[in-house]
């Protein structure tokens, strides 16, 4: 299967695709897009971007075709040896997951637009680039017939499954550096307005990659694209390949600087780990991928919550992050979960499964949890419950690397049983009290996280909310466009008692019109200043309005987590954090 990708009027966003496929010897030949893309637990539908789609044979002569579903063809065949698909795919969006062309760059995730034919999947892939002679190309993808010297313009891939996980990025302005860490050579690629410190970025990176390089000891690559796609607006996503990532971040003027570098340094941690887990460690449901439909797995906390543990737990024991970004990020974790009531309703291990139906929307309220945020907590707590129960011989990177070996280097999936029994084999010891009553149950993680964290000297502690109306009336807001908005509302609250909801317009506090005061409302600091005395509230529901009054109730609501170590430790809590951390103190 060969595929030649042109842009004819970049200025239009239309790539153009021509698809080329040998060997035909059927009547009728079944023509394939994806419908997602793995790195994201929903639907794509990326036919939507398909304008125009015409089939031909080697002549040029047009054949027949009719579309059975939403992104499938059936194209008739008969008497022919080659087939040719024309088509175009509209490149707009500019993500880590998406395709984008205009005058400046063709960036494509060939998942988006590329088809294929079904039965032909394990066979090998040519991708041809018809660019203007002063682009480069970054991609993990080797050159096809290359010569030193030469500008690689095509590349092969063993089958679609590697065409389709491998992005790329062709452009002028592309800036490049790169390391080596033994036999692994590490590249660094920027695209757009951003000027990169070179030195800085070698130093940081050189550390957590090694660390996980040594923590698996092998490796599922020997050369790793980090493509940077810096945007002059705010943006913040990653996705994982399984020799590359994309990783769209902005403005490009912070990248290199404060917060946002350090979101570089835990994202590119964090695609890196993925490398390993989800590409190569993969839940049964998912060995191999199946791109036209929902891929359904519970196991979405080990997938991406111990990648997100991981990712920010590797840069302290790398020695990027220092304990406190450490503990800043893990209370951040820990802030969501005790602030989302969807813990008492939808497990981590269910959440997984309905990914598909709302994962990466907020959705209706308190419905579910996260698989990134309560994942990474769990996958915290297992960690220190295998060091716990072995007496610190071994951790979660033993289950991780047995996970590797076992099962990712032979091509096996895992199931949920696979994963408890391995933990369960380096724990030495029963896993059903977590596994039950947290993996698979909606519960709320405090206790679990307070005994997890005693073990290595630390403490977890909950504080009323510094936002009077948080703590005292039990109300979250947001501003939205000048308005303040509810975003969350405390169940059997103040604001709750009073039938407040999330999405209703706050109006007037104490007849006192709430305005836009530079960063945001003024709701909070008039709710302050009348503090305990009963506050008037206007809301509206749906643009009807009306009034209820308000008796707040201090330090009784939400809660402000803070998670740091003890003031007072233990020989053994000391050696039990310096194995976890292999922080040097």
């Amino acid at each position: 299967m060969k595929y030649i990708i042109s842009t004819l009027n970049p200025h239009t966003h239309f790539v153009t695709i021509e698809f080329i496929a040998d060997k035909i010897n059927e009547d009728e030949t079944t023509v394939q897009l994806p419908a997602w893309r793995p790195g994201r637990y929903e639907l794509g539908n990326f036919a939507k971007n398909v304008q125009q789609w015409a089939a031909f044979d080697d002549k040029g002569n047009a054949l027949s075709f009719q579309k059975i579903t939403k992104d499938c063809w059936i194209v008739q065949t008969k008497g022919i040896s080659r087939l040719h698909i024309k088509y175009n795919y509209y490149a707009f969006d500019l993500n880590a997951g998406s395709t984008y062309l205009d005058n400046t760059q063709l960036y494509m995730n060939p998942v988006n637009c590329c088809v294929y034919i079904p039965e032909r999947i394990n066979e090998k892939c040519e991708l041809h680039l018809q660019l203007p002679n002063n682009y480069q190309v970054a991609c993990g993808l080797p050159a096809l017939n290359f010569e030193d010297g030469e500008i690689v313009r095509s590349f092969v891939a063993t089958n679609f499954h590697q065409l389709a996980d491998s992005p790329f990025i062709a452009s002028p302005t592309l800036q490049h550096s790169e390391f080596r860490l033994g036999n692994n050579k590490f590249h660094l690629w920027f695209q757009g307005e951003c000027k990169p410190d070179w030195e800085k970025l070698t130093t940081d990176f050189m550390k957590f990659c090694n660390e996980q390089v040594t923590m698996f000891g092998k490796t599922p690559f020997l050369n790793y694209h980090f493509l940077f796609q810096i945007l002059p607006t705010r943006m913040y996503h990653g996705v994982e390949h399984t020799d590359s990532t994309v990783i769209a971040l902005g403005p490009g003027y912070n990248v290199m600087k404060g917060d946002l570098y350090d979101d570089l340094l835990g994202v590119s941690c964090h695609e890196l780990f993925h490398a390993w887990n989800i590409k190569t460690i993969r839940p049964i449901e998912m060995q191999p991928y199946d791109y036209t439909k929902e891929n359904y797995s519970k196991l979405g906390y080990v997938c991406e919550g111990i990648t997100t543990y991981y990712g920010d737990y590797l840069l302290l024991r790398s020695g990027v992050f220092n304990e406190e970004q450490y503990f800043q990020t893990l209370t951040e974790r820990m802030q969501k979960h005790i602030d989302n009531f969807g813990r008492f309703n939808l497990s981590v291990a269910d959440s997984s499964f309905d990914t598909w139906l709302d994962g990466y929307v907020p959705g209706i309220p308190n419905r579910k949890t996260s698989i990134y945020d309560e994942g990474n907590l769990l996958a915290f707590c297992t960690d220190i419950f295998i060091r716990k129960n072995s007496e610190n011989k071994y951790s979660l990177d033993d289950v991780m690397r047995h996970l590797y070996n076992e099962f990712a280097l032979k091509q096996k999936g895992y199931s949920e049983r696979d994963y408890k029994g391995i933990v369960e084999h380096y724990a030495n010891a029963s896993f059903d009290d977590i596994y039950n009553k947290y993996i698979n149950k909606a519960s709320d993680y405090t206790d679990l996280m307070t005994q997890a964290l005693d073990y290595i000297g630390c403490q977890l502690i909950l504080q009323p909310s510094s936002r009077f109306a948080e703590h005292a009336l039990g109300l979250k807001t947001h501003e939205i466009g000048g308005i303040a908005k509810v975003l969350a509302v405390f169940p059997g609250s103040v604001a709750d008692n009073a039938c407040i909801a999330p999405n209703d317009d706050l109006l007037t506090i104490n007849h006192i019109q709430i305005k836009p005061d530079g960063t945001g409302t003024n709701f909070s600091e008039w709710s302050t200043y009348f503090g305990n005395t009963t506050q008037t509230i206007t809301i509206a529901t749906n643009s009807v309005a009306r009034q209820v009054k308000l008796k707040p109730k201090p330090e009784q609501f939400y809660k402000t987590a803070t998670i740091q170590l003890q003031k007072t430790i233990t020989q053994l809590q000391k050696n039990n954090y310096k194995l976890w951390s292999k922080v040097q103190s």
